[in-house]
């Protein structure tokens, strides 16, 4: 079982870009709270501490409104235009007992076997979304790719998730592949590969054949 990252929330009276820009120039990020068939409530959290929390991988959170701790997921996250900055978060309400639906990071491991042959490794996935407890929810999902050879491919239903997590998304997908990149070619070579336009020979009109006389 994770162990969930303990915030203090404040509750937010007003709405509005004024008044989440307010907020964060206070040092805390603007939330809403939603889930359980409950009201959808506004907050503001500490930036700093959710900041921390998010970098020490937590993705379970017991937040404390009012006297009132809950435990919730993050489920959406706005970034500024850079993406560095939160401006405000989205959490759902949950319970330890229940499964939920998540987004996890992948973590490619590992350096390819067709690296040899010149191979070059390709990521096509960053996350997947798989099913789990709320109390179960992996930080990251470790993706070996050291076997995988020129021409192969690592799908969704290839990783080995952790006990108690299934895989939600398409098992078709396509994680990570190894080939080998087309060689750039010369100014020399893709005029050499474009072919001549033929010669198009008209027949003269009558008032071209006296001039030409």
């Amino acid at each position: 079982m994770i162990e969930a990252l303990s915030l203090q929330a404040e509750l937010r009276e007003q709405s509005g870009s004024k008044a989440a820009a307010a907020v964060r120039r206070n040092g805390r990020i603007p939330a809403i709270v939603y889930g359980h068939k409950q009201e959808a409530m506004a907050i503001s959290l500490d930036a700093h501490d959710f900041v921390e929390g998010l970098r020490h991988g937590h993705r379970l959170m017991e937040v404390a409104i009012g006297g009132n701790a809950e435990k919730m997921i993050i489920k959406e996250l706005q970034y500024d235009h850079l993406g560095r900055t939160i401006l405000h978060a989205d959490l759902m309400r949950v319970d330890v007992t229940e499964r939920i639906t998540m987004d996890v990071p992948l973590e490619l491991k590992g350096v390819p076997k067709g690296a040899q042959e010149g191979g070059v490794l390709e990521s096509h996935l960053d996350h997947l979304e798989v099913e789990c407890l709320a109390v179960d929810i992996p930080e990251s999902i470790v993706v070996s790719v050291k076997d995988l050879d020129v021409g192969q491919s690592i799908f969704a239903r290839d990783v080995k998730l952790p006990e108690g997590v299934t895989l939600v998304d398409l098992p078709d997908q396509i994680v990570a592949t190894c080939r080998i990149l087309a060689e750039a070619k010369t100014t020399e070579q893709i005029e050499a590969e474009t072919p001549v336009a033929p010669e198009v020979i008209r027949e003269r009109a009558p008032a071209e054949e006296e001039a030409g006389e």
